[in-house]
């Protein structure tokens, strides 16, 4: 799968279409414990409106922008009102291009946060920490277990 890095790969899209990104804390685990880093992200429709509703979140704060604003080029930029210390996140292109299909097919999303304005009032918490560079590794234990029976005809 290729990944979409300028607005010409999108025929759909418009450099005036809405977008949500946001600045969360994530973290990052090396040999020397576990880090916290800020990381620019889009934020779907969906899930600005789960946000919106009081759940527990690593966002700090978000912005409604254009497609255009954040990709001018084959270069992301970062919006001015974020702090400077933030990381694009991975793919960032491609998954603004796809958040902002998302405030294309739900247009009344677009009314929780006004274009050009910055929201910072959701329930921050950092209890649960997002790591980044984590591996899952699958073992037997982790298999559900069942009766003897459970195969059996009775």
């Amino acid at each position: 799968m290729t990944t979409l890095t300028t607005l010409a790969e999108a025929p759909d899209l418009t450099a005036d279409d809405y977008l949500v990104v946001g600045v969360a804390t994530c973290f990052f685990r090396d040999d020397d414990g576990v880090h916290a880093v800020k990381v620019i992200e889009p934020i779907p429709s969906s899930a600005l409106e789960a946000l919106l509703k009081g759940i527990p979140t690593s966002y700090e704060i978000a912005a409604a922008t254009t497609l255009g604003t954040l990709i001018a080029g084959d270069t992301p930029q970062i919006p001015a009102s974020f702090p400077t210390d933030c990381q694009l996140g991975n793919e960032f292109a491609y998954r603004c291009i796809a958040s902002a299909r998302t405030y294309k097919r739900r247009p009344q999303a677009q009314a929780h946060i006004a274009q050009g304005d910055t929201y910072t009032s959701f329930n921050y918490s950092t209890e649960r920490k997002r790591i980044l560079n984590v591996d899952r590794v699958v073992t037997k234990d982790d298999n559900v277990k069942q009766h003897a029976y459970t195969h059996q005809q009775l």
